[in-house]
């Protein structure tokens, strides 16, 4: 009995040539997905690096870097024309990013049950995917002041003309227009996708407890698609703090600077071949455009947790 109990308990040595199999790297996902990195580090990675490096250097496009250290930021920090460009888009993207949330919602919210919505869809992201350029010429013809409909649609009911392309406020109004007019049926797809994540049982329990239309969207709609409005605000909030090609088609930055954005200031840098305090324009409007995005999501998700 012993012999036997010693002879189970006993382990044999283990033999060199009977290991257990060294686990293999499969090296098919990393093959995958080396594409994307690849292109990432080559247009994206590398750029953004190059820039922040540039950002500390004088450099007009040839020769060497000269390192000024931070004497770019404080040129800048200090500019009259930076800070006016900064506050021409922070009053464009109070007239663009807040309306566009509204409208999108609204529209989104009325097309969630309609029929047709396929062919409402491709109406709306029509605008979005018409040539830039093509539009803002549309837009010169309407808006003109003495030939304009715009202004003729107001002369026929009586109402004074607005000089939409010749008065400050009237041209960002008029590029504001031209912004929300492209870009809302893009947000209207996106919260139409947000929305049809609701499960309609949410809804319909609340009409039993006597809910009507008005609180359903107030305490159901709002809170569960919060997330997708503020992926919303941060590409409006991208969209305006890069607006480029529509103050330079329909305005050309004026009049006296008025539609002078963010975007058309730091190609001022790029024209003039100052690109290291043009990459230092870059850094600085990234910081700010990532707080603000950050700011306009902590009020979002301070309506989600409440």
């Amino acid at each position: 009995m012993a012999t036997l109990t010693e002879a189970t308990t006993t382990r044999r040595p283990l033999d060199p040539s009977h290991r257990a199999p060294r686990r293999r790297v499969k090296a098919a996902p990393y093959l995958f997905v080396a594409p994307f990195l690849l292109v990432f580090a080559a247009f994206s990675a590398y750029p953004i690096f190059f820039a922040l490096q540039l950002s500390f250097t004088d450099w007009h496009g040839a020769g060497a870097l000269k390192v000024t250290g931070l004497a770019n930021y404080r040129y800048l920090l200090t500019s009259p024309d930076f800070w006016q460009s900064m506050a021409t888009s922070g009053a464009l993207w109070l007239l663009v990013v807040p309306a566009q949330v509204l409208l999108a919602l609204t529209i989104a919210v009325a097309l969630r049950k309609a029929r047709f919505r396929g062919l409402f869809s491709a109406a709306l992201i029509a605008p979005f995917v018409t040539p830039l350029v093509a539009m803002a010429q549309v837009w010169i013809i309407l808006f003109d002041h003495d030939f304009g409909a715009v202004n003729q649609g107001l002369s026929s009911i009586g109402l004074p003309t607005i000089g939409w392309l010749t008065t400050s406020a009237g041209a960002q109004v008029t590029v504001a227009l031209l912004v929300l007019w492209r870009t809302t049926g893009y947000a209207v797809i996106l919260l139409m996708a947000g929305l049809s994540t609701i499960p309609s049982d949410v809804y319909e329990a609340a009409r039993i407890d006597g809910a009507g239309a008005w609180q359903q969207f107030w305490s159901i709609t709002v809170p569960l698609v919060t997330r997708t409005l503020s992926f919303v605000v941060v590409i409006g909030t991208l969209t305006v703090f890069q607006l480029f090609a529509e103050p330079y088609v329909v305005t050309g930055g004026g009049p006296f600077n008025a539609t002078r954005t963010a975007g058309l200031y730091l190609y001022k840098h790029i024209t003039n071949s100052d690109l290291g305090l043009g990459a230092a324009n870059s850094m600085l409007l990234v910081v700010m455009v990532l707080a603000l995005s950050l700011a306009s999501i902590r009020l979002l998700r301070s309506r989600e947790d409440s």
